[in-house]
């Protein structure tokens, strides 16, 4: 630790304890599913302002202003490498509006807001209001995952803070043009040419930065090994040409070769964006917890406290909902689904880590309150995110908009086997969708009512037309041994490793078809491959879905279905496939997917018509009951009354509902526990 002569940390160790405690409070937000970002405000106020472990400008020095501008560029970088005009113009209709619509009329509105609510001058309104243009994309996207939005307001929630979160920095950085150019001692005309002056060159060393990058790439004069470095090292150069050619003007120029680098269409571009989104994620930590110790009392004690919380209360109540409203009235959507984006508004890490930038140049530029911008963008993204994040998901269900709290599957393959197990993990309460590139591979699974979709889950269309938040595990089933890997290695870094599977490979066994362990998903108990499996329902063997309770535990099922091979265990919060058929857990509540073979599902089929046989005999002799204690009540009140209590239908309101599902498919009933035979009937 530090010396007690200097009372604080050396440089090395509070480089150390930035890149711990960044990390570790992103690790406990996604192990507690928490919101990382109140995690890292906490973890950094506690080290700086409350205790003074860490103090960003005692610890580090001079160092703290340059390592943010230098951070916050390649945030900026990467949120330039996300937009992509093609992807725009194909997505929906009410996202281009809520980007050419929404993004400017969201800058007027909060720009007014800060003025008469939060009581900021006008040049540090126009600046901090072209940050609140961004949404969050980092924060939007686990409070979807955990309200499960229906996929058409999930999709434009995502795409509405993926496509801003560049095009408000871009504002913001603008506007610290004009402040810079309207503070200088230079005619308006001189000051104009200044300002347009400097927007062309940013936008030149962007461009031509980007420029040499695509076809550097594109020529294979780099090795692929050294695209991602180079790459990392070309944005920070970018950056410090253009400020310090042009002072201002570095933001803006690594925004713009972002956007060129997106639209190149690069063979590299998912590798390339693959390594900026997780060098982002540390830098974003790092600035976070950077700027909330740097944090001081008295700055906070600046705020006016009522006006800071009217600020917050017309940014969520007014601002945003007026923005939304605006900008997708007159499309086709629901007026629940405008409402429910026009009250989901949350601010991420990005709008801290870029306002604490330009309060600094604020400052120095002589706006008084632009130091105010840090910790107001600290108080609107806590209020933002612990709000939206408990309300969010009780807002959706109602509205009525949620895709239910059921588990999701997504079986990439059509084929007898993914029909079969699809229905299976229906009666489960799973929802499954089947996705495959060959029509044909489909046509069991429309028969059986399988939800489908006919395309390439890696393709674009996917992207749009399927509900991918929907699904919380991926079963890799095809037919191709190779496009199966390619899926469970390409969805991995999205989804989690842990929850994609694939079916085992021809020849998975043998040394020389061995694969790393990077590459294929998870393998399911067994370890047989989809040819096998087809043989297997080819033979007679069916899938069987059984609930285990209280008096038919996992033992029971595992005494009475000697033989059969487990794939999945569905509890109530989720579903996981089975890797190890001896070893696997499932408790009471749970359901057992299996596959049973031929001689098993005939002894099950005449245990249930013999237990079927019982209730008959138990319903009629509870009919004639029913039927001889209405005759005595009317015998003895001498009126006709009809019976109160359950009536002849032949219903049985108190057992499962057991219904055939296709034999072809090879799928059979839900099992309960077995029903004891006994002389009373």
């Amino acid at each position: 630790m530090a010396t007690e002569a200097t009372g604080g940390l050396s440089p090395v160790e509070a480089f150390a304890m930035v890149g711990v405690a960044g990390v570790a409070a992103q690790w406990l937000a996604w192990r507690f599913r928490l919101p990382a970002i109140v995690l890292m405000l906490a973890v950094g106020l506690l080290l700086g302002p409350v205790t003074g472990i860490f103090v960003p400008s005692r610890d580090i020095g001079s160092l703290v202003a340059p390592m943010i501008s230098l951070a916050v560029a390649v945030i900026l970088f990467e949120g330039g490498l996300t937009l992509s005009f093609k992807k725009l113009a194909d997505a929906r209709p009410a996202v281009r509006r809520l980007v050419y619509i929404g993004a400017p009329l969201g800058w007027i509105t909060s720009s007014l807001v800060l003025v008469y609510g939060a009581g900021l001058s006008w040049e540090a309104a126009i600046v901090f209001g072209g940050i609140m243009i961004v949404t969050g994309p980092t924060v939007i996207a686990p409070l979807l995952r955990q309200a499960k939005l229906t996929s058409r307001p999930a999709q434009i929630l995502q795409w509405e803070g993926i496509v801003n979160d560049p095009i408000g920095a871009l504002v913001a950085v603008l506007a610290m043009g004009v402040v810079t150019v309207l503070r200088s001692d230079l005619q308006a005309s001189t000051a104009v040419s200044q300002f347009v002056l400097g927007i062309l060159f940013a936008f030149a060393c962007g461009a031509v930065g980007g420029w040499l990058i695509v076809t550097a790439f594109r020529r294979n004069w780099v090795p692929e090994y050294m695209k991602v470095p180079l790459l990392f090292v070309s944005v920070l150069a970018v950056f410090a040409i253009s400020d310090s050619l042009l002072h201002e003007s570095g933001l803006l120029a690594v925004t713009v070769m972002g956007l060129v680098i997106a639209n190149a269409d690069l063979p590299s571009y998912n590798e390339l964006y693959r390594f900026k989104e997780h060098a982002t994620i540390l830098l974003v930590s790092g600035v976070f917890i950077l700027l909330a110790a740097g944090i001081k009392f008295e700055t906070l004690a600046q705020l006016n406290w009522w006006r800071t919380g009217l600020f917050v209360l017309l940014v969520i109540c007014v601002a945003r909902p007026l923005t939304v409203l605006i900008s997708l009235a007159g499309t086709d959507l629901p007026w629940k689904e405008k409402m429910l984006i026009a009250m989901t508004g949350p601010r991420g890490v990005v709008l801290v880590a870029v306002s604490g930038v330009f309060a600094e140049r604020l400052a120095a530029e002589g706006v008084q309150d632009g130091a105010l911008i840090a910790p107001l963008a600290f108080v609107l993204v806590l209020a933002t995110v612990v709000l939206h994040g408990f309300t969010l998901a009780p807002l959706a269900r109602k509205l009525g908009l949620t895709s239910g709290d059921k588990p999701g599957l997504l079986i990439v393959g059509g084929s007898l086997f993914s029909t079969g197990l699809a229905k299976a993990l229906e009666k489960a309460d799973v929802n499954v969708l089947i996705t495959d590139t060959n029509r044909d591979h489909l046509r069991t699974a429309r028969v059986a009512g399988v939800p489908i979709f006919y395309g390439d889950i890696l393709g674009e269309a996917a992207e749009h037309n399927v509900e991918f938040i929907a699904y919380s595990a991926i079963l890799a089933a095809s037919d191709n041994d190779a496009y199966n890997t390619l899926i469970a290695s390409d969805l991995g870094p999205e989804f989690g490793r842990d929850v994609i599977w694939q079916i085992s490979r021809h020849k998975e066994g043998r040394a020389r078809y061995a694969l790393p362990s990077q590459l294929g998903g998870q393998s399911i108990a067994g370890q047989r491959t989809l040819a096998q499996y087809l043989e297997l329902l080819a033979e007679g063997w069916t899938f069987r879905t059984t609930r285990l309770t209280d008096e038919y535990s996992q033992e029971d099922w595992r005494a009475a279905r000697e033989g059969a091979v487990p794939l999945v265990v569905v509890n109530g919060d989720g579903m996981r496939f089975v890797e190890d058929a001896e070893t696997f857990e499932a408790k009471s509540g749970a359901r057992i997917v299996s596959m049973i073979p031929p001689d098993l599902a005939e002894q099950i089929r005449q245990e249930s018509e013999e237990e079927g046989s019982i209730r008959q005999k138990a319903r009629a002799i509870a009919r004639e009951e029913a039927e001889s204690a209405r005759k005595m009540q009317e015998a003895d009140t001498g009126s006709a009354g009809k019976p109160t209590n359950g009536s002849d239908n032949g219903e049985d309101d108190g057992e499962d509902d057991e219904t055939d599902i296709d034999a072809d498919i090879g799928t059979d009933d839900d099992d309960v526990a077995p029903v004891e035979k006994t002389d009373k009937t």
